[in-house]
């Protein structure tokens, strides 16, 4: 049997990410990304076989920067009329209240991820560009929506809730919406399967620690509580977002700062987090300046694990204990000293990590807690490109 692919395209404000993945293995058989599109100059970067091929020219659209990667699929391989794709996976933000799962695209589906744009103006109209783009140059391979909200649809309403006027919030479509959802469902089931348990009764807290970072609650493989809210502003400190902060801010900076509602935005999501305690948004230069003593930086690391450790200690009160505890993404998968700071403190709670086993990145699931630690505590490498790819098979397998 010809082994079958998907192709998984994310599309962004100006660039396009995508890999084309073998469902068989789950390997990435090419991947590539281009960026700086409608810059005076845009760059492609497509990988296969061990190869790199590289281009500079000016990509003045997504319309152009997909056509340039499906010529790179002819010249640098693998050719895509020969590689079986039996879909194109493309992921979307925000999928609000109208989308509890991947759905095969078609112009009504269009028209809703358009008008959810308004709850992600930086994100939606980027991911449905890509995906008219790509239907109408793959116009005979079906094409699926995959979105980051649909594994929190269903949150418990007490979960979903904010405590605004009931109106106001029906009304403007405010309340808790969530994002990762991809990775936070394809971790807390992959770690259960990895750990040998009963998914059904395993109480799950996922740490999604990227520049973007997001935890979730998981009890028996349903979401029951989640960080990022309306958007993902909210939550844990992140690279440039503040993460949780009093609302008054806004006032606070508006009424006295003279700031305005854009200048604000700006610096709650591009202008704080760790780039704003430190002038860095990446942690492994945040960890150099600690070591040379720069106060600022420490202070950092210790705001960004401490709220991280402060909602493993709720989320374990909202499911009555907590069985499995893990790290993913980029930081959470590499990043051994944010790992540590986060669970220090919490042996009573019956958390225990090994030092050693903890020690360096883990590019394969592994268990870096104790042997005595009541809670057990994973690193599970993530892989949104793969769990895009599983649900868009499974939504052409029930067409």
């Amino acid at each position: 049997m010809t082994t079958q692919t998907v192709l998984v395209v994310n599309s962004g404000s100006s660039s396009i990410k995508y890999q084309l993945v073998e469902l068989g293995t789950g390997a990435a058989v090419a991947s590539g990304v281009v960026e700086r599109i409608g810059e005076p100059t845009g760059s492609l970067r497509h990988v296969h076989g061990g190869t790199t091929t590289e281009r500079e020219l000016h990509i003045p659209d997504h319309g152009e920067g997909l056509r340039r990667v499906l010529s790179l699929f002819e010249v640098a391989g693998p050719d895509l009329a020969e590689a079986n794709v039996v879909a194109v996976g493309h992921r979307v933000v925000q999928g609000g209240m109208a989308f509890d799962g991947p759905v095969l695209v078609d112009a009504e589906v269009e028209r809703k991820i358009d008008e959810l744009s308004a709850l992600a103006p930086l994100h939606n109209p980027a991911n449905l560009t890509g995906i008219r783009v790509g239907r109408a140059l793959l116009p005979d391979v079906p094409h699926v929506a995959v979105f980051d909200t649909a594994f929190f649809h269903h949150l418990p309403a007490a979960a979903a809730t904010y405590a605004i006027d009931r109106e106001v919030a029906a009304t403007y479509k405010v309340r808790r919406y969530g994002a990762h959802g991809t990775s936070h469902q394809f971790v807390s089931h992959g770690v259960a399967e990895f750990l040998g348990r009963d998914l059904a009764a395993t109480r799950t807290i996922v740490l999604h620690l990227g520049n973007g970072a997001s935890v979730s609650a998981v009890d028996g493989g349903h979401a029951v509580d989640t960080s990022m809210g309306l958007t993902p502003l909210e939550g844990l400190v992140m690279g440039t977002r503040t993460g949780d902060i009093d609302p008054a801010v806004v006032f606070h900076l508006s009424r006295n700062a003279g700031m305005s509602i854009d200048e604000i935005d700006d610096l709650l999501n591009r202008r704080s987090g760790l780039k704003g305690l430190t002038g860095h948004n990446d942690l492994r230069e945040v960890h150099d300046l600690v070591e040379s003593g720069d106060e600022d930086a420490r202070l950092a690391v210790d705001v960004y694990t401490r709220r991280i450790k402060k909602y493993i200690g709720s989320y374990a009160a909202v499911m009555g204990g907590v069985d499995v505890i893990a790290f993913t993404a980029g930081v959470g998968e590499n990043d051994d000293i944010v790992r540590a700071r986060s669970l220090d403190g919490l042996q009573g709670f019956g958390i225990e990590i090994d030092l050693e086993r903890n020690a360096g990145r883990k590019k394969e699931p592994t268990v870096i807690s104790t042997d005595a630690s009541a809670t057990t505590v994973v690193v599970y490498p993530t892989n949104e490109e793969l769990a895009i790819a599983r649900q868009a098979l499974d939504v052409v397998r029930d067409r």
